[in-house]
């Protein structure tokens, strides 16, 4: 089987290719989803996160207050890989054991990871795949999806690698600049590809 990464920046489009790739057979995981879940109350993250960040990044029902973590984070190198180092062995963990319980006959299994290439772990990995598309475009979508202001947006996309560093780097590039249809044909001819063995 061929583990497969697809990575990208943030609002460059990866959902919408990881399930793409899942409209094909193809089994997906996302690392958003499990950090999310890592992070859930009584689960040991969040209790490293309440220790390093204090009580300030908890709601008032105990979960993960991610606007007011994502201010601090966002704000702030350390603090942020302070974050990464609590989080990321959980999801890295949750991954591994994913891909080692998947049938040894499925050809190919994908695992969104949106900081692969910032966390050095992409030799892990047989095909890195990015989704890539303009930064002004991910600007554009964040403010629309997140609500974020153009200074908040333009924070998020420099707290990650450069797009172009991980198109370069990359085995595979998907593109996501332009209509859902391009995009969607891009990863219907890789899904081939990966499927044919």
């Amino acid at each position: 089987m061929r583990r497969v990464a697809l990575t990208g920046g943030i609002a460059t489009g990866k959902s919408t290719v990881l399930r793409r790739f899942g409209d094909h057979g193809i089994p997906t995981i996302d690392a958003d989803v499990l950090a999310r879940e890592a992070v859930a109350p009584g689960r040991p993250a969040l209790d490293g996160i309440r220790r390093r960040f204090g009580d300030a990044v908890l709601a008032p029902d105990g979960t993960l207050d991610r606007e007011a973590l994502g201010a601090v984070v966002f704000a702030d190198a350390a603090a942020r890989r302070a974050l990464e180092a609590i989080v990321h062995p959980v999801v890295y963990a949750e991954i591994a054991r994913w891909f080692a319980g998947l049938n040894a006959a499925a050809p190919v299994g994908i695992a969104d990871i949106p900081l692969l290439y910032e966390t050095g772990r992409e030799g892990e990995f047989d095909m890195v795949i990015v989704a890539a598309c303009p930064p002004d475009l991910q600007v554009a979508r964040l403010i629309d999806r997140d609500g974020l202001s153009p200074e908040e947006a333009r924070r998020r996309i420099a707290a990650q690698w450069p797009i172009e560093e991980k198109v370069r780097r990359a085995d595979r590039v998907i593109r996501t600049g332009g209509t859902l249809a391009e995009s969607q044909a891009q990863v219907d001819g890789l899904a081939r590809e990966l499927l044919a063995g």
